[in-house]
């Protein structure tokens, strides 16, 4: 690349958790820069998890941080042209990388849900998520799959 690597800039906590990663995922929730609009949802969807939450010894919080993990992706398939042939390379994914893609996962098939609100489709995917089920997950799992089938190419590996 001729110019130099963009810094990353550094992510203020949010108000309520005081926590960097929410502060990210509501980043990626918000559209048309409505992040106040983006925080209420994303508070209102804590609430509702904390309420439906069976398991007593887990925060809100807790249950959206494993269902963030249970999401991430471990590898994904990269596309590589070798002669005239495209072969799909399994690659690890890079640390940040894995926190945005399962961030956007979640939050895309949360706006693809039948609940009425925004928040209660996204309490609705991050329960489905922390309890390992939902479409987020199975989302991973086909990216998984996808890799393991295609592992024979992994020494075109650039």
């Amino acid at each position: 690349m001729r110019k130099r690597q963009a810094k990353k800039r550094p992510l203020l906590p949010d108000p309520k958790f005081n926590d960097q990663l929410v502060t990210r995922f509501v980043n990626n929730l918000m559209w048309d820069g409505k992040k106040s609009v983006a925080f209420k949802v994303f508070y209102d969807a804590i609430d509702i998890v904390d309420t439906k939450n069976q398991d007593e010894e887990k925060t809100a919080l807790e249950l959206w941080k494993d269902a963030l993990s249970n999401v991430m992706p471990h590898v994904e398939v990269r596309s590589r042209r070798v002669g005239g042939a495209t072969f799909q390379i399994p690659r690890p994914i890079r640390p940040d990388r894995k926190i945005s893609t399962a961030m956007k996962w979640l939050i895309i098939f949360a706006r693809k849900r039948n609940e009425k609100s925004m928040a209660q489709k996204l309490a609705a995917e991050i329960l489905a998520a922390s309890k390992e089920e939902g479409a987020a997950v199975k989302k991973r799992v086909d990216t998984h799959k996808m890799a393991e089938a295609n592992k024979a190419f992994s020494h075109f590996r650039f």
